[in-house]
């Protein structure tokens, strides 16, 4: 699956994070389609102290009450001046916090320069953290996998499969034992720390599954809030396959077969279909026996080794 990386704007991360950060554009409307080049946030006190020589300019810009406290102790020209030398640079949007309002000729000149500007009551530091936790979210590599996916004891378990394979009765039978549905038919990904897969459902389909022959249900009403999980990291992909196009199958689970998934590799296991096989049972074994292995444990290979020591021991009689 190849990475995808959306390109973000201030305008996007303005109507993204406006009920949250409690947002209010007060200048620079015009600018709106500025890029966000990089996925943190910056307090560029030192470059309206005069040092820009390091200035991150392609970050969100928070002022907080000390850069307001200093700009308050220099004259009307000096002010002017940090304003034309800041604002030369190509910064995305600036971000006052605590509710404090620019002045008139910051203003003015973020106006003129294309440059959003916005207020939010929180305080600095919340609004640092939680900007940064949101702009590395909207920068994550981000993909798609066609498979349902369900949180089983908390291993996050994509199902894929071919059309009229079993996945949907797969999946509502693992919610009617009281485990989680995260999405149905389409899993949406995003790499969050280069390490983690995060799945989740599309926003319009989410709470609802297609059963065939029934139609769309919604599992939230029908099963309750619990069989619903929002987003769970992907811990394992089982593949549902027909018994005939699986002619060779690994009977003892000595190597784990892995999947590539937005550049990382994830636990896969293969599982023959036919009449008969109750393929939630045998999915969530395998959830469960990802479980396991987390822990350092492999049955099969701890078999082996039982296996070998009672050949050793007999041999050396």
């Amino acid at each position: 699956m190849a990475l995808k990386r959306d390109i973000v704007t201030v305008e996007r991360f303005y109507i993204e994070n406006a009920d949250a950060f409690e947002l209010k554009l007060v200048a620079g409307a015009g600018g709106l389609k500025r890029i966000i080049r990089e996925a943190t946030v910056n307090r560029p006190g030192l470059a309206l102290a005069g040092f820009s020589h390091y200035f991150a300019s392609k970050r969100v810009q928070a002022v907080g009450a000390a850069e307001a406290s200093f700009l308050k102790t220099l004259s009307t020209e000096q002010r002017a001046a940090r304003y034309a030398d800041l604002l030369r640079h190509k910064i995305p949007c600036f971000v006052f916090s605590r509710d404090i309002q620019p002045d008139r000729a910051f203003r003015d000149a973020a106006e003129a320069a294309n440059i959003p500007v916005f207020r939010t009551p929180l305080i600095t530091m919340r609004f640092i953290n939680l900007a940064t936790l949101a702009l590395e979210m909207m920068f994550a590599p981000h993909g798609s996998e066609m498979g349902s996916m369900v949180d089983i004891l908390g291993v996050g378990v994509i199902i894929k499969g071919e059309s009229g394979i079993g996945k949907s009765e797969c999946v509502l039978a693992l919610v009617e034992r009281g485990y989680s549905l995260v999405s149905d038919d389409i899993t949406k990904l995003t790499l969050v720390d280069g390490r983690d897969v995060i799945g989740t459902s599309p926003e319009l389909t989410r709470n609802h599954m297609e059963v065939r022959g029934i139609g769309i249900i919604d599992v939230a009403a029908m099963f309750g809030v619990k069989s619903i999980r929002e987003e769970k990291r992907v811990d394992l992909v089982v593949s549902l396959k027909a018994w005939n196009d699986v002619p060779d199958i690994d009977r003892l689970g000595m190597e784990e077969e892995t999947t590539e998934i937005l550049g990382t590799k994830v636990p896969h296991i293969t599982i023959p279909v036919r009449p008969g096989r109750d393929l939630a049972r045998l999915v969530e074994v395998a959830a469960f026996q990802t479980k396991l292995r987390g822990t350092g444990y492999n049955p099969a290979q701890a078999l082996n080794e039982r296996l070998i020591a009672q050949m050793a021991a007999k041999s050396a009689k």
